[in-house]
């Protein structure tokens, strides 16, 4: 029987999304933290958990934070789901304020670790990008079951982190996941993926985007940016008084 092997990614991990496999300035991690006296600033400018950095790494740096303020700047086409939910949820859990700040490109996971700002900005000429994660598996056909849960699973986590952040319902989002959905920056805010429009991008898109079903928002069809529909809620003084009563029977 062979050996169970898979590998849950959410970016084409076999195709890299750099034109040649290297590390950006000679760098050896893929972000950078900055501490500053009016606060923090994070540079997430590469694959997420490349060159063997991972979470764990990110999570204990950014816990040495001791700031009110952080702020993170994104330029990434995705990586690793599970770096990536990490990273989100210690970001979320940080007692700082968090300002995102999308300088160019906040794909696949990326657009995930987006959602968790207090406050998320987005430059003119970016991009995010949503989509279903991805993996690879060997093994036999109950490792590939296997493997297809998994991705069920991982991809409605990230629909209902969409959902939190966004307004809509998981389903809604799982399906814009499915389609590989490309938002420019103003339609980010549209979709409820951000909060503003503010500033030029400040650093350079250079990305071989052509490892996902669309080379970049240009090339993809336009999303969808239906309101979130709302329910008109009554309020019936007599109905509340008898629940009341009831609950203390």
């Amino acid at each position: 029987m062979a050996a169970k092997r898979y590998r849950i990614v959410n970016s084409a991990r076999l195709r890299m999304a750099r034109p040649v496999a290297k590390l950006r300035e000679g760098r050896t991690d893929w972000y950078r933290i900055t501490n500053r006296s009016d606060g923090a600033e994070i540079y997430i400018y590469d694959e997420i958990g490349y060159f063997g950095t991972t979470a764990k790494d990110f999570v204990h740096d950014l816990n040495e934070i001791d700031r009110d303020r952080i702020a993170l700047h994104l330029n990434t086409p995705g990586g690793e789901v599970f770096d990536g939910f990490a990273i989100y949820e210690a970001l979320r859990q940080h007692r700082a304020e968090i300002t995102v700040y999308v300088d160019a490109l906040a794909a696949s996971i990326g657009s995930v670790i987006a959602m968790a700002g207090d406050h998320r900005i987005v430059a003119r000429q970016s991009q995010m990008m949503i989509h279903d994660g991805m993996g690879i598996c060997v093994g036999n056909a109950a490792d590939m079951a296997e493997m297809i849960n998994q991705l069920d699973r991982v991809s409605d986590n990230i629909a209902s982190v969409y959902a939190d952040r966004a307004g809509g319902t998981p389903r809604q989002w799982r399906d814009r996941m499915k389609a590989e959905t490309w938002y420019s920056a103003k339609e980010a805010v549209e979709a409820g993926l951000a909060d503003e429009v503010a500033g030029n991008s400040s650093a350079s898109n250079s990305w071989d985007l052509s490892i996902y079903g669309y080379a970049g928002r240009g090339n993809a069809p336009a999303p969808e940016l239906d309101p979130v529909p709302t329910i008109a809620a009554t309020w019936d003084p007599s109905m509340f008084r008898a629940a009341v009563r009831g609950a203390l029977a």
